[in-house]
């Protein structure tokens, strides 16, 4: 079958590589590796290949172990308003499931349409051992978010809430425990008397050009005995970001004297990047994205934390 293919497509007949169903993506490399597509590779870029050491995938194979081998499951809810789409949150599912396995657990993830959460109904998340506030744009589905968080608050559920989801952390926050019933983002309330989350004024002269999102990488600061100090075993860091709207730095010393920490500030501009709750097991909110720099070699602090404080370590 390979000569033929090889014939017919006018290829070495080496260069064949057949790509079989895996049980997981992460077994794909190895199954590359059995067919010889790294030497195939090598030497069509001009490499002695035979000169050159047996491909090292220790770590991977170590990681490929725990993610299959695992017994125990963690069960994490996903609370957002895309996850009826099948690639909505890649990134975030797949840094969950890194850091299960590196917690020796097997990721039970559900998705639960934040549009169909309400006061009635938020008990069902009573069965998770955490929950995530999947980021996103527009108000559609906020108001079951904000039932999700303050049901995690209340109720010491661990809770990572990304990018808009550190946001309703805030808004939920300020409208439970500082008693501002409106309390707001400007970005679905332009009309908001409490605008814990709004643009920024170097923003508002932007806003009609285009160009007003904060994009890429920036610095961070983390607070002196913060919990995210502890986890980044550091004090600066750097995180990727995809966002318009800020936590308006007006709010800030409230929201810290009632227990809301501004625990990670960008040193250039002052925004604030990391708030977290103090008091309770897990409560962290990231106005960047941390799923986007989550490998399985380098599995991103803050979901290792969050799953190891979700099963109980």
């Amino acid at each position: 079958m390979r000569r033929k293919v090889a014939l017919f497509c006018n290829v070495d007949e080496d260069a064949v590589i057949q790509s079989i169903d895996a049980p997981t993506i992460y077994r794909v490399p190895l199954n590359m590796l059995e067919e010889g597509l790294d030497r195939v590779v090598l030497r069509k870029t001009g490499f002695d290949a035979a000169s050159l050491p047996e491909a090292d995938l220790a770590s991977w194979n170590a990681f490929l172990k725990k993610l299959e081998g695992a017994q125990e499951e963690v069960k994490i809810a996903l609370v957002g308003k895309y996850v009826q789409l099948q690639d909505a949150y890649k990134s975030i599912r797949e840094a969950l499931s890194h850091a299960a396995a590196y917690n020796n657990r097997k990721l039970n993830l559900t998705s639960i349409l934040s549009d169909d959460i309400n006061e009635a109904n938020v008990q069902q998340l009573a069965d998770f051992q955490g929950i995530v506030i999947a980021p996103g744009f527009g108000s559609r589905g906020v108001e079951g978010k904000l039932q999700a968080i303050r049901f995690a608050r209340e109720n010491k559920i661990p809770c990572f809430g990304i990018c808009m989801g550190m946001q309703c952390m805030a808004i939920e926050f300020a409208r439970d425990v500082l008693g501002y019933a409106d309390a707001n983002s400007t970005e679905f309330n332009e009309h908001t008397t409490h605008n814990i989350i709004d643009l920024m004024e170097d923003q508002k002269r932007t806003i009609n050009k285009g160009g007003s999102m904060r994009l890429g990488a920036y610095p961070c600061q983390l607070k002196e005995g913060s919990r995210v100090r502890d986890i980044y075993a550091c004090e600066k860091i750097q995180e990727r970001h995809r966002h318009r709207y800020e936590l308006n730095h007006a709010y800030q010393k409230e929201l810290e004297e009632h227990g809301l920490i501004c625990s990670g500030i960008n040193p250039d501009s002052g925004l604030t990047e990391i708030i977290e709750l103090q008091d309770h097991p897990w409560f962290i909110g990231t106005q960047f994205h941390p799923e986007y720099s989550s490998t399985v070699l380098h599995p991103h602090p803050l979901f290792l934390s969050f799953i190891r404080t979700a099963i109980g370590i």
